[in-house]
């Protein structure tokens, strides 16, 4: 039903496709996989209308079709759910479903009672009991996502693109997501989807298509593949992600937090974070796991100086008593912090690398030296292997794994000494991810001390030193490395 054949896309200085070949299987889950870069993205937008500019052919129920822009490719049946959800905040759910096809009567006047009438239908079928009234910005990042598919579906969509749809999704939304996807299969809508998460691949995809630097490696039904075999097509090679090696034995404490209290922003005299107490030894890896939600991101952003006038503590750096009021005090303190969104909060996405690494050199109204800037990038690129052409290309154009490597730069640059790392493999591919794990690990050899706040289990257990494990804003349960097991991190996190 649909096709895409010799596909080719080049931008300035890299070739991302090269005679990409695909089958796309109607009432089935066409999975596309390969490493972050590989052109899975670019392939996604070139058959959505997003790049109307490449090579090749794209068929249509066996004609051949060019889309000239989104709404040409919408109108033919396609629809796209981005990684970065496109959704206008401060506008409701109807009007983010109706943008651009509003629904009026005769003499122009929106036909709002109509538009929440189908809004209300197609939100039904998503089993999200919610008002169409209900600003965007007020709905959970899964929820949003489910806005997203809502989107495609009042449109009537054949052809349902999903680019790494359950990134930011909890377990439990993620279910949701897999069970409302078998009933789009039993409506014969074809599925194109993309992740990083092979256990979710295995569960969910009829079809797999692997990519890799552009060009298509293998493809086949998930049923008769291995992940093994599908990493090793994504990467060229086998990848080994082994354990942190050698028992922990350092005393020596470099951040303790007592009595740590957080005002829940809405809900007068309760709290989001209740009576956190915890010890951070020089060189170890402290990892927390818990549930979306359970206040692991709040507890680093408090320490961080970010609640400043909302949380009480007691915060000792070093064995020093310390007041952090905002960042630069936690910086000059020592601390580094990669948030959980590169994008959003790591990355000015429209500077170059070089730029991106030397912002927090600045302060006030100092000036850089360009060719110390230029000097400092290229050692990081060197040392962390960051794949791109110069110090200059800009962050936007890097794969999610370089961009990642491009933020622990940026903070690697200070010399700290506490990294606080949350969700730091995201969205990226496993052998970018085990590039990240070798780089913590390396790190934390030189005395550096890292808090890991990850969703992943597999992460954390195969990371941390000790583990913290965090439900309801509070610290529920503590691991050593050699003790946790998947099953009793769950059942603390629960």
């Amino acid at each position: 039903m649909l096709k895409a054949i010799n596909i080719s896309k080049q931008f300035p200085g890299v070739k991302a496709l090269d005679n990409v070949c695909l089958d796309f299987h109607e009432g089935k889950v066409n999975a596309i996989l390969g490493e972050n870069g590989a052109g899975k993205s670019t392939l996604l937008k070139i058959l959505s209308g997003v790049y109307t500019q490449f090579e090749g052919d794209i068929q249509l129920k066996g004609h051949s079709v060019w889309f000239g822009s989104v709404r040409e490719a919408q109108d033919a049946g396609i629809a796209i759910i981005h990684q970065e959800l496109n959704l206008i905040p401060h506008l409701s759910i109807t009007e983010n479903l109706f943008l651009g096809r509003e629904i009026s009567n005769d003499f122009g006047i929106l036909n709002s009672s109509k538009m929440n009438e189908e809004t209300k239908v197609v939100l039904k079928r998503l089993d999200l009991d919610i008002s169409p009234n209900t600003l965007v910005n007020k709905l959970k990042i899964g929820e949003q996502q489910l806005v997203e598919i809502a989107k495609a579906l009042l449109t009537n969509a054949e052809y349902i693109f999903m680019d790494e749809p359950t990134s930011a999704l909890s377990d439990k939304e993620i279910d949701n997501l897999h069970r409302i996807i078998g009933n789009l299969k039993k409506e014969n809508k074809t599925i194109v989807y993309i992740s990083h998460k092979m256990d979710e691949l295995f569960r969910i995809a009829d079809y797999f298509t692997v990519l890799r630097d552009g060009c298509t490696i293998s493809a086949g039904e998930m049923a008769s593949s291995t992940e093994e075999r599908l990493v090793r097509d994504m990467v060229g090679r086998d990848v080994n992600i082994m354990a942190k090696e050698g028992v922990f034995t350092s005393e020596e404490v470099i951040l303790k937090l007592e009595n740590l209290f957080l005002k829940h922003p809405t809900l007068k005299g309760q709290y989001l974070l209740s009576d956190i107490s915890f010890e951070l030894r020089k060189g170890e890896i402290l990892g927390f796991f818990g549930l979306m939600g359970a206040g692991r991101t709040e507890l680093l952003e408090t320490i961080f100086g970010l609640n400043a006038t909302k949380s009480t503590y007691t915060l000792s750096v070093e064995g020093e008593e310390t007041l952090v009021k905002s960042p630069k005090d936690a910086i000059n303190k020592g601390i580094a912090f990669v948030t959980e969104d590169r994008k959003k909060e790591g990355l000015v996405l429209g500077m170059d690398i070089s730029e991106n690494i030397s912002l927090t050199q600045l302060a006030g109204f100092d000036l850089l030296n360009a060719v110390s800037e230029s000097g400092i990038a290229k050692r990081f690129i060197k040392s962390l292997k960051i794949k791109t052409p110069s110090e200059k290309e800009k962050c936007q154009n890097l794969s999610g794994g370089n961009q990642q490597k491009v933020v622990l730069a940026k903070w690697m640059v200070t010399n700290p000494k506490i990294l606080f790392l949350d969700e730091p493999t995201r969205g990226i591919d496993i052998n970018a991810k085990k590039e990240i794990y070798d780089l913590i690990k390396e790190m934390a050899k030189t005395g550096l001390s890292v808090v890991l706040v990850s969703s992943e289990i597999p992460e954390i257990l195969t990371l941390s030193d000790r583990i913290l494990v965090m439900a309801d804003g509070k610290i529920n349960a503590e691991f050593s490395a050699s003790e946790a097991t998947e099953d009793l991190l769950l059942k603390a996190a629960i």
